[in-house]
């Protein structure tokens, strides 16, 4: 995909854009940025341009349909490597979830190709996705290439936690770095290249903040059957009783669903107190229940609101721990129901 194809990140293309025009190509970039917001896909765009058999004569940008621009997006092109965590060998934490990691093995597999000079293009391309998750011994090998790098050499990092990677490392790249695209641009990318109704671009923008790799590829069924479940939770008549609250929570839980429930309330709670202070619909989730969360903030304490929400965030930090993500639900629903009903909520401890 050429620059002039990806959505937002006008000052990266600019940046990249003026490198190539000039012949001032960096040995080493650093793209970092939120998670799925298209740091890669620049990165690839950015590797067809300086590759491209049939490059824009307007601008310095990749034309997309030469042989070497479809090779490079397929990775057959035989300068252009890609190193990303192993994911089919990936340890688990102590909380059983997959830890995928850039092995030094992967890295020294690269040193022993990127030292030879390119087959076919000018350069000698190298994409680190996911920079981040090198292992320690991964990155002390990357460091030595780094410091001296051949000179027909480019390496790509990309990552979404930048400060996970030595400073060494860092200092030795380019750093750009990359932030969500505009709403609005989302939103028609959405339309234009998924098929979506306004509504439903909308939807999928906001649920994504706007990270665009992301909300190409949700599934907008599973979004619409999610957004209704779990609106119910919110509701007065839900929350006025106690044993639905708890019955609820533990089904949930049961099903390995708290965490999205959670999720969920956090954004609507988030709606709530937009509607209370005035902001522009627009940024509302939940538009369709504008007239249920304009009665409910009639009666809501701003600071009630805010207590929920800071409980939220603790409980989503925590998510990594062993937490009881039952306990949590049960006590996020009960503080909900007090704070709807105009009450200060009872201070609970955080769950274990």
């Amino acid at each position: 995909m050429p620059f002039r194809d990806v959505i937002g990140h006008e000052r990266p293309k600019m940046i990249l854009r003026a490198a190539t025009e000039h012949d001032r190509v960096a040995h080493a970039y650093l793209f970092h940025g939120e998670e799925r917001i298209g740091k890669r896909l620049v990165a690839i765009a950015f590797a067809q341009a300086l590759s491209c058999e049939s490059p824009s004569r307007s601008e310095p940008d990749a034309c997309g349909t030469c042989r070497a621009c479809r090779q490079v997006k397929s990775r057959a092109y035989p300068d252009f490597f890609v190193i990303e965590p192993d994911r089919e060998q990936a340890p688990s934490t102590r909380s059983g979830q997959a830890n995928p990691q850039i092995k030094i093995e992967q890295v020294r597999e690269l040193e022993d190709q990127i030292v030879y000079r390119p087959l076919v293009g000018p350069r000698k391309i190298c994409l680190i996705d996911e920079a981040d998750r090198m292992t320690p011994a991964a990155a002390n090998a990357l460091l030595k290439t780094l410091e001296e790098p051949p000179g027909h050499s480019l390496f790509l990092l990309v990552t979404s936690r930048p400060f996970a990677l030595p400073a060494t490392i860092r200092s030795r790249c380019h750093s750009i770095q990359f932030v969500t695209p505009p709403r609005r641009q989302v939103e028609a990318a959405l339309t234009a290249r998924r098929g979506l109704s306004a509504p439903d671009a909308r939807l999928l923008t906001l649920l994504t903040d706007a990270r665009i790799g992301e909300a190409m590829e949700t599934d907008l069924e599973a979004i619409r059957t999610a957004h209704n479940e779990f609106g119910a939770l919110t509701s007065p008549a839900f929350l006025r009783s106690p044993a639905e609250v708890l019955t609820a929570a533990e089904i949930l839980h049961k099903s390995d669903r708290a965490a999205e429930a959670l999720n969920w309330i956090a954004r609507w709670s988030r709606d709530l107190l937009l509607v209370k202070v005035g902001a522009d619909v627009e940024h509302l989730l939940n538009p369709e229940r504008l007239s249920e969360l304009r009665e409910a903030a009639s009666r809501i304490e701003v600071d009630g609101v805010l207590d929920l929400l800071d409980e939220l965030e603790r409980i989503e930090r925590a998510g990594t721990r062993n937490i009881n993500l039952q306990l949590a639900l049960e006590t996020v629903l009960l503080r909900l129901r007090d704070v709807l009903a105009g009450q200060s909520p009872v201070q609970v401890p955080a769950p274990k």
